[in-house]
């Protein structure tokens, strides 16, 4: 709630050239409790499930995307105030969120206790300072922060950019430590599939593979390369994901910043091959509860940043990064 109104404000002072629209950045969530603090999720009901086992927004995002166009992109931004001098489309804006999300409480008993939202925030222990974003491009110098050029980040956050090899090590790290690990990255991949819950980077260059793989492709028209390479049937040839291959793909588009999931561990397929386990939201469906499989490939070439504990990266990339 406090955060799409902080959205729409920038959104307006922007003329309309910040993304305002359903989703964000997990640093949502870490300047969100920061600046606003925390409430149970009990203390917003009811107004966000509309019956339904998940939140649906369609229609808040409908009326609240068409109010803040309104205000950006016409000539109104000035002209009506409300006698304590605030715009009055802030006010409408607020009205609506009111409306879909529910009041934000200012005061709430939980467990018997009073609390303020930021007086829950401090009693859980979590620290906003504790979490860091990072990041692996080379349009900018490694060991450097920079505000990560993707739509849906309109609170321009700045992410740590590490090499390759360093970012997957700090995934490994996190893992192997029991931190859980915020993954942005790109589904909107044909190595993707949603019915079998897992992705790869298959191998389509003929130029790295060799012996009867290389005939068999060569003798393929591009259809039948297509069909062999997303059939999904087996376990097969992934690319080999180079620092500037993931960076031609960001820089062309074919890596988007797409979704917003959890890996929180690892696991192999019956060859060996390694991959991580990542919860969605989704919801619980087949074949794995709402899990997901990512090729470690995958998770190399299409990574936008990840967000974790700043106590799960590795000591020496911390010293790197002045952490």
């Amino acid at each position: 709630h406090n955060t799409y109104l902080d959205r729409a404000d920038k959104a307006v002072r922007t003329h309309g050239d910040v993304s305002f629209s359903q989703g964000g950045s997990f640093y949502d969530v870490i300047y969100g409790m920061e600046t606003f603090g925390l409430v149970p999720e009990a203390e917003m009901r009811p107004g966000v499930m509309y019956g339904k086992e998940l939140s649906v927004h369609n229609e808040l995002s409908a009326v609240s995307d068409a109010v803040v166009a309104a205000i950006a992109e016409g000539k109104h931004r000035s002209l009506q105030v409300s006698p304590e001098g605030q715009p009055l489309w802030k006010k409408a804006i607020e009205a609506i969120h009111d409306i879909y999300l529910g009041v934000r409480p200012e005061t709430f008993t939980y467990n018997g206790k009073e609390y303020t939202p930021k007086s829950f925030y401090e009693s859980t222990g979590l620290n906003a300072a504790d979490y860091v974003s990072l990041t692996s491009y080379t349009h900018h110098p490694f060991y450097s922060k920079f505000v990560i050029e993707v739509p849906d980040n309109w609170a321009w956050d700045s992410v740590y950019n590490v090499p390759l090899e360093e970012l997957m090590a700090i995934i490994d790290n996190s893992l192997e430590n029991d931190y859980s690990v915020m993954w942005a990255a790109d589904v909107s991949e044909r190595g993707f599939s949603r019915t079998k819950a897992f992705a790869i980077v298959p191998e389509d260059n003929i130029d790295n593979m060799s012996g009867t793989d290389a005939e068999r492709w060569g003798a393929m028209n591009e259809q039948e390369r297509n069909e062999a390479l997303y059939s999904f049937d087996k376990p097969g040839k992934e690319k080999k994901i180079t620092q500037q291959l993931r960076q031609e793909a960001y820089d062309n588009y074919q890596t988007t910043d797409d979704h917003g999931m959890v890996i929180i561990g690892t696991a192999t397929d019956q060859c060996g091959n390694p991959y991580f386990k990542v919860k969605n939201s989704w919801g619980i469906r087949p074949p794995y509860d709402g899990y997901y499989y990512f090729s470690r490939p995958f998770v190399e070439y299409k990574t936008m940043s990840v967000m974790v504990n700043v106590n799960a990266v590795p000591a020496e990339i911390r010293a790197k990064l002045g952490l």
